[in-house]
């Protein structure tokens, strides 16, 4: 296991799937976590999971696509604990399914603002105090579904595409100062918002497992712990890379 002790951990989408996971799995390695989310009853269950079982962590609220809300999330965590060495950037939405033609401006906006311009806004406002601090790791969320198309989610696929050459990016900028940054690329996992998709119908998620190549379901705590991998020195040569976490999906 990672020794992440002394260190401090913000992770955004933090109250349910691989947002909680990865906070869970950051405080198990020793960090302390600032767990952030706009939903704030499970948010702070979170955080109650994780200070019963002895961790450290605290919440704010945050509506990621807000840049107002994004510079006080991660003043919050300065306020809090002194400063920051690790992010994962992980809230995210899937929007609604459609055909392109039949994708609103609404829905592509938004899913955009969340996805996209949320993990912009939160390594744009994390960054300065990551270099403050002499370095640090930031793990952005992205997806198959930034690799490979999905038909019927067009705002999903580009958002998530764009995590990916935003990853790269500031991978190369930051190469010569410390800073290490990642993004994992989920397949298909057995989150709330794999449930939405499917409506927990059994055909549904038939179809959703039938996809992975290796029978089943990816689950949150897989995810959570490639990205405190990607946050540790064993991963010190690892940056702007793209990881698929998927059972193989993006090797067919």
């Amino acid at each position: 296991m990672a020794d992440l002790k002394g260190k401090v951990a913000l992770v955004t989408g933090a109250a349910s799937g691989i947002g909680r996971e990865s906070a869970l799995a950051f405080a198990r390695a020793g960090a302390k976590v600032v767990c952030a989310d706009w939903t704030v009853d499970a948010g702070e269950e979170t955080v109650k999971m994780i200070k019963d079982k002895g961790g450290e962590a605290a919440f704010v609220k945050a509506d990621v696509s807000n840049a107002d809300d994004v510079k006080a999330m991660v003043e919050f965590v300065i306020k809090t604990y002194g400063h920051i060495d690790f992010a994962h950037n992980n809230a995210g939405i899937e929007g609604a399914m459609g055909m392109c033609q039949e994708c609103t401006e609404e829905n592509w906006d938004r899913t955009i603002a969340i996805n996209l311009k949320g993990v912009f806004l939160s390594c744009k406002y994390e960054i300065p105090y990551l270099l403050k601090n002499g370095g640090g790791a930031i793990v952005n969320t992205a997806s198959v579904a930034g690799l490979v198309g999905f038909p019927g989610l067009p705002a999903y696929c580009a958002s998530k595409g764009g995590v990916v050459q935003l990853t790269k990016t500031l991978a190369l900028e930051l190469a010569t100062q410390n800073i290490r940054v990642n993004c994992v690329c989920p397949g298909v996992i057995k989150t709330p918002m794999i449930d939405r998709l499917t409506g927990e119908d059994p055909a549904a998620l038939k179809s959703f497992t039938d996809m992975e190549p290796v029978g089943r379901l990816g689950l949150p705590s897989e995810i959570a712990d490639a990205v405190v991998y990607l946050c540790t020195d064993q991963a010190s040569f690892v940056s702007g890379v793209p990881f698929p976490v998927d059972g193989a999906f993006v090797a067919q």
